[in-house]
């Protein structure tokens, strides 16, 4: 059968571990099943296939999670954040609950694009580390297994991104660092509050050359 969604949770202990089983997770906080938000978080669930839904009505679990009204919730791994879409606030459609969700879904890489880049920018890290690459290129999928690697290593510290070269959007953030395709793959570290940067071009990725990267920075 094909997986419900989205996962009716009863209790505190399947909501908790269905928040912790993935990088994101939205869960829809309702006083009713039957309600028209409800209906909108379920059009909004469809539209959304990679990232797992949830919905309770369960007192104790909107209780647990300091809920009161109809509420939207995403959870994150990559900084331990939450972010609430209060339904009550004026007309919230599937339309405004997708442009919240693409808007909030950081994740250990996130990939920069014109729905992400604004919740990048709203990001509570300081620090921002870019992999600017080519998608197509036959040497990606490893180059982006190595990168997920040494992201697990700077977790709630470093904002890990994946600029792809391919995308029209994303020429002015390449030409920013200065960098033109014959130099790539290459990596760009920017500090959000001094506006301090460094870039390293690669022959390839590895996770010691991210690390080692990453540290002198920080130093």
């Amino acid at each position: 059968s094909t997986a419900e969604k989205p996962v009716l949770l009863d209790n505190v202990a399947d909501a908790e571990a269905f928040i912790s089983g993935a990088e994101v997770a939205v869960i829809g906080f309702f006083q009713e099943l039957n309600c028209s938000e409800a209906s909108q978080f379920r059009l909004t669930a469809g539209r959304i296939p990679e990232v797992p839904f949830g919905l309770s009505t369960s007192p104790a679990v909107l209780s647990h999670y300091g809920v009161e009204a109809n509420t939207v919730t995403l959870f994150r791994m990559v900084d331990n954040q939450r972010r609430d879409l209060d339904l009550n606030k004026g007309d919230i459609d599937a339309e405004k609950m997708t442009r919240f969700i693409r808007i909030n879904e950081l994740r250990l890489v996130t990939e920069y694009t014109p729905s992400t880049a604004i919740g990048v920018m709203q990001s509570s890290f300081q620090l921002h580390l870019l992999l600017v690459t080519d998608k197509t290129s036959p040497k990606y999928p490893e180059e982006m297994r190595r990168y997920r690697e040494a992201a697990e290593l700077f977790k709630g510290k470093i904002l890990f991104i994946l600029v792809d070269i391919n995308l029209k959007s994303n020429e002015r953030t390449v030409s920013f660092f200065k960098l033109k395709k014959s130099q790539l793959p290459a990596l760009a570290i920017f500090n959000g509050p001094d506006e301090e940067q460094d870039v390293l071009t690669l022959d390839e990725v590895s996770v010691e050359r991210v690390q080692d990267f990453c540290n002198g920075f920080i130093e």
